[in-house]
C-alpha cells in the first residue's frame, strides 16, 4: 500500500502542475517561441561578424552549425541516455535521490532546457524546489513532444550563458577560441561543455586550473562513452586550455566608431519601420541581421596603419611637449589654459553626475584634485595608475586623435571606418562626429570649379606674385591679400605645378576667376553638405568639414564625376532571414567627365612632385624619419592632396586611386594642442603616413583587387594635360619644392 500511496502522489503532483495549480506552465505559444534575448548582428561584406548589439550576447545557430564533438561531449557528459528518454530519466532521477547527488545530478539536457528556458535558478527553498523540479519534469515532456532531440540540444546550447558576455554556444566560441561552434576541437567542446555545470565555479579567465580538471572529467565521459580512444583521451588531458579570447564588448573588436554610428541609425529606422503587429524591433533582442559595406580584411588594415603611426607620432609629441610650458597646449596663456581644463572639467561625466548630486563648483573642483586609481589609455596598452582626475585630463589632452575613412568610387560603399585610436577611452568619432578646418584639401574644388567653368588645362601658367581682392567686389569686411606660405614670389607656374605646391595666391586667382558661389555649388554638388560662406577665403581651406564629407566629395573625381552618395548598409533582416529592407545608392552628375579626369591629372602631380611625394620614396632622405621613415615607394598612380591649417592644428591628406578614395585626418583634441613647426606639423608628415601604411597592407592582399593602374581617360578630351615642360618650367617646380617650408 505504501508503494502505491507514493506512486498515487506522484501522479498527483505531476497532475496538479500540469493543471497550473503550482504555477502557471509555459503556452503552447511560449513552448512553439520560448522568449530570447537574441542580439543583433552587423555582417561585413565579406561575410564576418564585425559586432553585435546585445541585451545578451546572443546569437543562436542551427544543429548544422554545431560541431558534432560539441554535441558528443554534452550528451557524454550531461545526458548519456538523452537519445533513449521522453524529457525524463527516471533511473538517473532515482539515482540521484538515493545517492544525493554524489554521482551525479538527475536532470536530463531536457530539463535543464526547461529550467534555463521557463524559471532560470533552482528555489533553496526545498519545498518550492520539490515543486519547481515537478514543473520541469511537466514542461520537459512537453518540450519533446513539440521538438526534435536536435533541435532540443541546440536550444539548450543556444540558450545557456558560458559569461563573460558569451551567452550562447556561438559567442562562447568565438570569445574563448575564435572559431564558430562547427569548427570546436575535441577539448574546446570539452571545455565548453565542463562550463555546463556551472559557468561562474568554472570561469576559464579566473581558475585556469580548476578548469582544465573539469575539461579533462569531461574528456574521460567521452571515452567511457565510447567517441574518443584512450590515446586520445590522455594525450588531451595533458594539454593546456589553448585559449584565443576575443571579447565582444561593444568598445571591443574592429569598426568600434562604425558600429556606433549604425547604432544611431538603427534607432530612427526601428522608429520608421514598425513590426507587421505595429510594435517596434528591438535592436537588442529581436536578432536582426544588419549587413553592411564594410570589408573586414580593409577594416583591420586600417585600423592597424593608425595604430602603427599613431603611436610612433605620439611618442615624437611627448618628446617635443617636455620643452613646453604649457604642454601639451601652444598658442595660450595661463588664463586661456584654465579655462580650456574648465571647460574640459565641466563636460566630464564626473562633474556632470556631482552637479546633479547638488555639489557646488568649489566641491566638484576640489574632487578633480584629489588621487585616484585609475586605468588610463597608452600605445602600449591601458597603465594602472593613481592620479587626480585633472592629470587624467591634461594627460589625454597630450594624446593626438586621427580618423580614416575609406569609399569605392563606383558604389559609394564605404569599406573601412575608424573613427579614433581606441573607443573606450576617445568616444568622439573623426569621421562624422568632428569637423575641423580642411585647409590645402579645399584646393582641389577651387581648381576643379576652374575647369568645369572654363576649360582650363592644367598646363594653363599663371603669375606667382601677390594678389589682393578688393572687399566691394564680394562685400567684405576688407581687402582680402593671401601670401604664400614660403614668403616667395615670382615667375609663372602651371596650374599643376600650383596645386603640387599648394601656392595661395594662384588659388586666389582662381575663385576670383570663376566666382566664390561657383566654388560653393560645385563643392555641394560632389558631395559637401555642410554650408560653405561664399567668400574669397574658402579657396585656402578655411571653412570647417567632417572627413565624411571630404572622402564622398573626392570619390566624384575617382567616379569620373558621377557623385554617388557614400552608403554603409546593404540590407537589414529579420532573425529569420527575411529581408526587411533593401539599400541602395544615391548618384547624380556633379561635374563632368572630362573635369574629373583632368583634377584627377593635377592630383597625380601632387604625389609625382609635390608634397605627396613621400609615398615615392622610402623616406630615408627626411630628417625626422623617426615620423615619416616608412618604405612605401608607390609607383602606381595615385592623385592625393595633403592638408595643414593655421599652427599646424590639422594634418589632412586625401589619397585616391582608381576605385578606392580614403582621406585621413590627424590633430589634437583642441587646436591649441599641435606640433611647434611645420616640419612635423605638416599634413604629409601626420595624415599621409597612415595613408601610405594602410595602402601598402591593402596592395599585399591581392584578394582585394585594389587598383593599380591608371584613372581611365575619356574618349573625348578636348582640354590638353600633356605638359612637356621646358627648362625654365622645371626650375620653377625645383625652386617651389625647395624652399616652401610645407616640403
Amino acid at each position: 500500500m505504501t508503494v502505491i500511496g507514493g506512486v498515487l502522489f506522484i501522479f498527483l503532483l505531476f497532475l496538479l502542475a500540469s493543471l497550473g495549480v503550482f504555477g502557471p506552465l509555459p503556452s503552447f505559444e511560449e513552448l512553439e517561441n520560448p522568449e530570447r534575448n537574441t542580439a543583433s548582428e552587423v555582417i561585413s561584406i565579406d561575410g564576418k561578424t564585425l559586432g553585435k548589439y546585445a541585451y545578451e550576447n546572443r546569437t543562436p545557430v542551427k544543429y548544422r552549425d554545431i560541431s558534432e564533438n560539441l554535441i558528443n561531449a554534452l550528451i557524454a557528459t550531461e545526458d548519456e541516455r538523452f537519445y533513449d528518454h521522453s524529457g525524463i530519466d527516471f533511473r538517473s532521477s532515482i539515482r540521484a535521490v538515493v545517492m544525493l547527488g554524489s554521482e551525479g545530478g538527475g536532470s536530463t539536457i531536457t530539463q535543464q532546457l526547461a529550467k534555463l528556458l521557463f524559471h532560470g535558478e533552482g528555489s533553496r527553498n526545498i519545498v518550492e524546489r520539490i515543486l519547481q523540479k515537478v514543473k520541469e519534469y511537466v514542461i520537459a515532456i512537453q518540450l519533446e513532444r513539440q521538438y526534435t532531440k536536435q533541435e532540443i540540444l541546440t536550444m539548450y546550447l543556444n540558450k545557456y550563458d558560458f559569461l563573460n558576455l558569451a551567452v550562447g554556444i556561438r559567442s562562447a566560441s568565438r570569445i574563448y577560441f575564435g572559431k564558430e561552434p562547427v569548427e570546436l576541437s575535441v577539448k574546446e567542446s570539452a571545455m565548453l561543455v565542463g562550463m555546463l555545470k556551472n559557468a561562474s565555479f568554472y570561469n576559464p579567465l579566473r581558475f585556469e586550473e580548476r578548469v582544465k580538471n573539469r575539461r579533462n572529467t569531461v574528456l574521460g565521459q567521452m571515452y567511457k562513452n565510447g567517441f574518443i580512444s584512450k590515446a586520445e583521451r590522455d594525450s588531451l588531458q595533458s594539454t593546456p586550455l589553448s585559449l584565443n579570447i576575443n571579447r565582444e564588448s561593444h568598445s571591443d573588436g574592429s569598426a568600434t566608431y562604425f558600429r556606433e554610428y549604425l547604432r544611431d541609425f538603427m534607432k530612427t529606422w526601428i522608429k520608421n519601420n514598425p513590426k507587421p503587429d505595429g510594435t517596434d524591433y528591438n535592436l537588442h533582442r529581436d536578432g536582426l541581421k544588419i549587413y553592411v559595406t564594410i570589408d573586414s580584411r580593409m577594416q583591420q588594415y586600417a585600423e592597424q596603419a593608425m595604430l602603427e603611426h599613431m603611436a610612433n607620432l605620439q611618442r615624437v609629441f611627448y618628446k617635443e611637449q617636455k620643452r613646453n610650458k604649457n604642454a601639451p597646449f601652444y598658442d595660450l596663456d595661463e588664463k586661456q589654459v584654465a579655462n580650456t581644463m574648465e571647460q574640459a572639467m565641466k563636460r566630464s561625466d564626473r562633474w556632470i553626475r556631482m552637479r546633479k548630486n547638488g555639489a557646488s563648483d568649489s566641491e566638484i573642483k576640489a574632487s578633480f584634485q584629489e588621487k585616484t586609481s585609475m586605468s588610463v589609455f597608452s600605445y602600449k596598452g591601458e597603465i594602472d595608475t593613481i592620479m587626480s582626475p585633472y592629470d587624467s585630463i591634461k594627460y589625454y589632452k597630450h594624446i593626438l586623435r586621427s580618423g580614416l575613412l575609406s569609399v569605392e568610387p563606383q558604389t559609394g560603399h564605404v569599406k573601412a571606418w575608424v573613427g579614433g585610436v581606441n573607443y573606450k577611452h576617445f568616444q568622439f568619432d573623426a569621421v562624422k562626429q568632428q569637423k575641423r578646418q580642411v585647409g590645402s584639401t579645399f584646393k582641389p574644388f577651387v581648381y576643379a570649379a576652374a575647369i568645369n567653368q572654363l576649360k582650363l588645362s592644367p598646363c594653363y601658367k599663371l603669375p606667382n606674385t601677390p594678389y589682393t581682392i578688393l572687399k566691394e567686389k564680394y562685400e567684405m569686411p576688407e581687402d582680402w591679400t593671401p601670401k604664400n606660405s614660403d614668403g616667395k614670389y615670382g615667375g609663372e607656374l602651371t596650374l599643376k605645378q600650383a596645386l603640387a605646391g599648394s601656392v595661395n595666391v594662384i588659388t586666389a586667382k582662381l575663385i576670383d576667376m570663376v566666382h566664390p558661389k561657383t566654388v560653393v555649388n560645385l563643392a555641394h554638388s560632389v558631395g559637401i553638405e555642410s554650408e560653405i560662406p561664399e567668400v574669397p577665403s574658402i579657396a585656402l581651406g578655411s571653412v570647417d568639414l567632417s572627413l565624411y564629407e571630404m572622402v564622398g566629395a573626392y570619390a566624384t573625381f575617382a567616379n569620373k564625376g558621377l557623385r554617388i552618395e557614400p552608403m554603409v548598409l546593404m540590407r537589414i533582416e529579420d532573425k529569420n532571414g527575411l529581408v526587411l529592407e533593401q539599400f541602395m545608392p544615391n548618384s547624380k552628375e556633379a561635374l563632368s567627365e572630362e573635369a574629373a579626369y583632368v583634377i584627377t591629372n593635377l592630383l597625380e602631380g601632387v604625389t609625382a612632385a609635390g608634397s605627396g611625394i613621400r609615398l615615392r620614396t622610402s623616406g630615408a632622405a627626411y630628417p625626422d624619419d623617426v615620423v615619416t621613415g616608412y618604405p612605401y615607394q608607390f609607383t602606381n598612380p595615385i592623385a592625393g592632396k595633403t592638408g595643414t591649417t593655421q599652427n599646424q592644428s590639422d594634418g589632412w591628406f586625401m589619397g585616391i586611386v582608381p576605385n578606392l578614395a580614403t582621406g585621413v585626418w590627424v590633430g589634437g583634441e583642441d587646436r591649441a594642442v599641435h606640433f611647434a613647426g611645420i616640419t612635423k606639423g605638416h599634413g604629409a608628415t601626420m595624415a599621409l603616413p597612415i595613408w601610405g601604411l594602410y595602402y601598402k597592407k591593402l596592395y599585399a592582399d591581392p584578394t582585394l583587387n585594389v587598383s593599380i593602374g591608371a584613372f581611365e581617360r575619356p574618349e573625348v578630351l578636348t582640354i590638353e594635360i600633356d605638359c612637356s615642360k621646358s627648362a625654365a618650367d622645371k626650375n620653377d617646380t625645383e625652386l617651389l619644392l625647395d624652399e616652401d617650408p610645407e616640403f
